[in-house]
């Protein structure tokens, strides 16, 4: 359940973040209570998921696995598609994350 927790935690935040921009600077409704409960879910979440892994892990997985989806968000909906150095320090980030995960005894297997 732990990881459930971390994934509904991570596209709560991915929702929230995607729409800021369509808030516009929270004077639209609809976008901007997207945020508020997007954000809301997201840190919820994330309490759960403290229970089993360590906060430092948590957030390295919740923040490399976000800023890859966000990234696609942005692309997708906003056409804001990154450049070489961008998607290359993004792959460092994930490469961070996937070591984490794979060579870690601090994070849940």
């Amino acid at each position: 359940m732990t990881y459930l927790y971390l994934a509904i935690a991570i596209v709560a935040e991915v929702v929230a973040t995607s729409a800021l921009k369509a808030s516009e600077e929270f004077t639209r409704l609809w976008p901007s209570l997207i945020v508020v409960i997007g954000y809301g879910a997201a840190f919820y979440f994330m309490t759960l998921t403290l229970r089993a892994i360590p906060v430092g892990i948590t957030y390295a997985i919740w923040s490399g696995v976000g800023i890859v989806l966000v990234t696609i968000a942005g692309a997708y909906l906003y056409k804001q598609v990154p450049d070489v150095p961008a998607m290359i320090g993004i792959g460092l980030i994930v490469a961070g994350v996937a070591v984490i995960n794979v060579f870690s005894k601090t994070s849940l297997h």
